[in-house]
């Protein structure tokens, strides 16, 4: 698959939705295909964040390890999702884990390269801090609902 292949790969996604023409085709030339194998890394906490990720088809686990305890998961990731959001704050490290639970096929978008397009366009720039802004809400969410269930304890159970 060419590079070019990646163009309407990107302007069918959702997270792309509305994105001018332009825009789109600066993103495709950050862009590759990608492929990890059942229980690679895509990341790695406090590694370099160095790209973000679209997954195309495969499961992807977003966790964190707890000491003594080992690696729990926040949330499962599927074919359409994006992994990562530490690309776009200093000190550009990733803030977690995301482990291949199958053979997981994605798109790569290397950061330095957005970071640099952004700079020379910001109106790409602030197209992708809006979509990575409701991105992050929606996780955020997500992770809080988590986090009552986990701390509410059994259904009915009084203190």
């Amino acid at each position: 698959m060419t590079i070019h292949d990646l163009e309407p790969i990107l302007r069918e996604h959702p997270f792309f939705n509305g994105m001018s023409d332009e825009h789109v085709r600066i993103l495709v030339g950050c862009a590759k295909n990608i492929r990890c194998n059942e229980g690679d890394f895509f990341c790695r906490f406090g590694k370099k964040a160095d790209e973000f990720y679209i997954i195309r088809n495969g499961k992807v686990n977003i966790e964190i390890d707890i000491p003594q305890q080992g690696s729990m998961t926040i949330q499962t990731l599927e074919d359409g999702d994006i992994v990562g959001w530490s690309w776009l704050f200093p000190p550009y490290k990733w803030n977690f884990d995301a482990r291949a639970l199958q053979l997981t096929r994605a798109i790569s978008l290397d950061a330095d390269c957005l970071r640099n397009k952004c700079e020379l366009d910001h109106d790409l720039g602030y197209e992708l801090m809006k979509r990575f802004s409701a991105m992050m809400m929606e996780r955020l969410q997500a992770t809080r609902l988590q986090l009552l269930d986990f701390y509410a304890g059994p259904a009915g159970a009084k203190g």
